[in-house]
């Protein structure tokens, strides 16, 4: 397929750039200088791509190479125990792998269509085969309350899961939940059935949205080929995405602030180290009871909108803004 190249970009805001160019769709990747992007909008001829490693260095006479083609990533029986980032780039220092490349985010299944699930998956943990029993093709999510150890319990079902291929997503973790995740499963010998994708909280912000599609694409594959297959996908999510943006923007303005991202349950430690905190839409049920475990450490709390909260995780200057109009309240 013929590339496409511009060398005029139209505006440059935050991480997303935009361009004038045809015959693009949605989804796309592309290259901007030697920066992957991916295609977020399409108005006429403009199209905005947000820049997977950001846009310090970028200018508006950097070539735009559109590739024809979504993000892509590999799929073997090579992927077995290695470890990569929310791109597809190996993170464990092993050999890139380019072999039989596929592309994420296909089309969903018609649930009309669906073979009734009935095939149970023992996990070895009994609140969970006696009570909510894991069955395949369906999806089951886990809430922990204030202090539960909530990675542990990932680590221990992903040991003990009777399956063939485990494949673990993480999203903006803390670089130390991924080295739990990490030596735990190497220690106990499980690491050589399964696949990570790992976006940790201080990596590229787009990439974080990439590791539930990368690692669904590689469980549909060995899925096809006949293996039982468990997907495990845990972390920050979204508030990995607003704390990046936030540590990258003050950093760059020389601003004095630490930025930090973890789910609902593990927040009880951390309070007291910091001054406010921010929740994402999906967590904003949990806004009362965060309001009273902060009104003992005498910090701030407060929830945001979906909308919102995408535009402050997409542009730092807003980020900065609205956390200093929240501190001064």
């Amino acid at each position: 397929m013929m590339q496409k190249v511009y060398t005029k970009i139209e505006s440059i805001v935050g991480n997303v750039v935009t361009v004038r160019a045809s015959g693009v769709r949605n989804g796309d990747l592309a290259l901007v200088g030697d920066s992957y992007a991916n295609v977020i909008k399409l108005d006429k001829d403009l199209v905005t791509l947000q820049v997977f490693s950001g846009t310090q260095g970028v200018s508006t006479t950097d070539p735009v190479r559109f590739l024809g083609r979504p993000m892509m990533v590999s799929f073997s029986d090579h992927l077995l125990g290695r470890i990569f980032d929310g791109a597809g780039v190996p993170r464990d220092n092993g050999p890139a792998l380019t072999e039989n490349m596929i592309p994420i985010g296909g089309p969903s299944v018609n649930p009309a269509r669906r073979i009734v699930p009935d095939k149970m998956i023992r996990t070895g943990i009994p609140m969970i085969d006696v009570f909510n029993t894991l069955v395949e093709s369906q999806k089951l999510p886990i809430f922990s309350v204030s202090g539960e150890p909530y990675n542990q319990l990932l680590s221990r079902i992903a040991m003990q899961a009777q399956v063939d291929v485990i494949v673990l997503g993480g999203m903006g973790l803390k670089y130390d939940d991924y080295l739990f995740f990490r030596d735990t499963l190497e220690k106990s010998g499980a690491m050589g059935r399964t696949v990570m994708f790992i976006h940790t909280a201080s990596d590229p912000t787009v990439e974080c949205t990439l590791v539930p599609d990368m690692a669904l694409a590689v469980a549909e594959q060995f899925a096809l080929a006949g293996k039982r297959v468990l997907v495990l996908c845990q972390g920050g999510g979204t508030s990995g995405l607003l704390a990046n943006a936030l540590a990258k923007a003050a950093k760059e303005r020389g601003i004095d602030l630490e930025t930090a991202a973890d789910a609902y349950g593990n927040h009880v430690d951390m309070l007291p180290d910091f001054d406010l905190v921010v929740l994402a839409p999906q967590a904003a049920s949990y806004l009362a009871d965060l309001q009273k475990d902060c009104e003992r450490v005498g910090n701030k709390c407060v929830a945001c909108r979906g909308k919102q909260y995408i535009e402050l995780s997409q542009n730092g200057d807003k980020s900065l803004a609205f956390v200093s109009e929240q501190l001064s309240k």
